[in-house]
């Protein structure tokens, strides 16, 4: 017995650039098993630049309008199957493209690529997120969520219960890229150079370590690389923090470090410590997420400490860095079959 042809042939996708943030390095590894399992994908994108372009999948169709706010047009020209919104940043112009287009709108399926509640806002401004995360169900017709504990958050604060599904990202492979000079052995950080990192909660940290020359290494671009700089140079640690920009591969450098740290004030699901953990690293996170504590489940797995704790962030620090610290068994990463799990969904919203 024949399988049915599948009903979402053409998936449609859209991003703002390839600058290296995890949600639109996810989005093309989706898009690449998308394409291995014969479906068009087309990705809308403002600007083709960046060191994610070295990742496009070949296949990819790219569509480059001036703005985003032009995507009711382009989803008008391309006649999509199905809209992938890949992450929160970027309900704004599904709401956009629902609000335009009424009923000839395709479905859209949104990821919740961040925590529901941010520790940046203020008051008035989680009133404001909140409501706006309470009108997605109205303009969105699925949500993925990538762990349990970050899918009952987002179906209750999107009033989207039992149109939420559970798919972790797919995993990271390696990708051959430039062989780093690194030192013999090192703190690591991966992320993007912005505020929500805090990358000056371990910059901060590290004079006040027991070992006072191991050094730092972060691996990420952002417009926050000057006033991490200046913090640098303020607290005299030129020659023990190295900031080497996107990596094309960050596998290999989590495999060489002693542990991996992730001091965000919010994060959704954080796939580099999955990605740490898959090659037997030790990870320390802040509570960032619910998702963290998904994800290091033991304590031989690493240390979890509160966002603004910096004597916890010492100790776990400390603690990691003894010469006798046993490192863990490699965790594999989840989320294998995923682009698979994402068409049938597809498919099952195509044909409703």
């Amino acid at each position: 017995m024949t399988s049915p042809p599948p009903l979402a042939r053409h998936i449609l996708t859209y991003a703002e650039d390839l600058r290296g943030g995890g949600v639109e390095r996810a989005q093309l590894r989706l898009a690449r098993g998308w394409l291995a399992a014969g479906r068009r994908v087309t990705l809308a994108i403002e600007d083709i630049a960046g060191p994610l372009a070295a990742e496009l999948p070949d296949g990819l169709e790219i569509v480059s309008p001036s703005r985003l706010l032009a995507f009711p047009k382009v989803v008008q020209r391309l006649a999509p199957d199905v809209i992938f919104c890949p992450g929160n940043f970027y309900t704004g112009i599904a709401a956009w493209t629902r609000l335009r287009l009424g009923k000839a709108c395709p479905p859209i399926i949104a990821k919740m690529s961040n925590a529901p509640a941010r520790a940046d806002h203020g008051r008035l401004m989680h009133v404001a997120h909140q409501l706006w995360l309470a009108r997605h169900g109205s303009f969105l017709d699925h949500l993925v969520a990538m762990t349990p504990a970050t899918a009952n958050e987002a179906a209750r604060a999107t009033h989207m219960v039992g149109r939420t599904s559970i798919i972790p990202n797919p995993p990271a492979v390696p990708i051959p890229g430039d062989t780093l000079d690194l030192p013999a052995r090192y703190i690591l950080g991966v992320g993007r150079l912005e505020p929500q990192k805090r990358w000056d909660r371990l910059i901060a940290a590290l004079p006040r370590l027991t070992d006072q020359t191991i050094p730092l290494v972060i691996l990420g671009e952002g417009d926050e690389r000057g006033a991490i700089e200046t913090q640098i140079c303020a607290l005299g640690l030129a020659d023990r923090v190295r900031l080497l920009g996107h990596s094309t591969d960050p596998l290999p450098v989590m495999a060489g470090a002693q542990v991996v740290v992730l001091t965000s004030d919010y994060e959704g699901v954080p796939g580099v410590l999955r990605e740490a953990l898959s090659v037997g690293t030790p990870v320390i996170s802040t509570d960032s997420s619910a998702a963290v504590a998904e994800i290091i489940d033991r304590a031989d797995r690493g240390t979890i400490v509160a966002r603004d704790d910096a004597m916890g962030l010492i100790a776990a620090l400390n603690s990691w860095l003894v010469p006798t610290a046993q490192r863990p068994e490699a965790v594999p990463q989840p989320g294998a079959d995923s682009a698979d799990r994402y068409l049938a969904l597809f498919d099952r919203l195509a044909r409703r």
